[in-house]
């Protein structure tokens, strides 16, 4: 794996000890770990590209770990998390776990659990990555479509034929099927069932 993959763990705990146990453990079985007291300081270090997961300790000075959350997912950062707590009880990880979280672990955890949420946890967010990639991927395609190209392309997946597509824009049958191949070829699609699922992806982009 190229280093530019290797993904990394941010470990957010005011206690410095912990931060550096988790750290050594991350680093030992061949992935990035970088180590933070509060959530400002994550924040403060900017936005990255780079895959990975959150370790986020439930208490911390400023605001707790599961307001910290609620921000990240205010501001778009979807980073999957993990919970480590001291002090959890069965409403505070039903919470975090409601809001996404990954895992929600009790100190002290076994260093095999937290290896295993981490695990988990980087494969959601390698499956986010495909999947943001897939409908990026399907937008940059349909801004190749002309305006008319779109519109017939809403009315195909919509169900209706060329004939009725033709008198639904006022244009012939033959017209209809030229830009309807045309559409065909931008969008990358050999069938109605293709186009069907990238219109899904595409959350059936209202006519402009």
């Amino acid at each position: 794996m190229k280093a530019a993959e290797i993904p990394t763990v941010f470990i957010i705990d005011d206690d410095r000890s912990m931060r550096q146990a988790v750290q050594d453990l991350v680093e030992s079985v061949g992935l990035r770990a970088e180590s933070f007291a509060t959530g400002g300081e994550f924040l403060a270090r900017g936005r990255t590209t780079r895959p990975g997961c959150l370790v986020l300790d439930v208490r911390l000075p400023q605001m707790s770990g599961l307001d910290f959350q609620r921000q990240l997912t205010e501001i778009g950062i979807q980073t999957p998390i993990i919970f480590i707590t001291a002090h959890g009880d069965v409403p505070m990880s039903v919470r975090a776990l409601k809001s996404g979280a990954v895992d929600f672990l009790t100190k002290p955890f076994r260093d095999q659990d937290l290896l295993d949420a981490i695990q988990q946890a980087l494969q959601r967010d390698r499956a986010t990555r495909e999947q943001q990639a897939e409908i990026l991927d399907v937008h940059e395609r349909y801004q190749t479509l002309t305006p008319r190209e779109r519109e017939v392309m809403a009315l195909v997946v919509s169900g209706l034929l060329n004939k009725q597509i033709a008198s639904e824009i006022g244009a012939s049958e033959a017209t209809v099927k030229i830009h309807r191949g045309n559409m065909m070829q931008k969008m990358h699609v050999g069938s109605l069932i293709e186009l069907v699922r990238m219109a899904d992806k595409l959350k059936l982009i209202p006519l402009k």
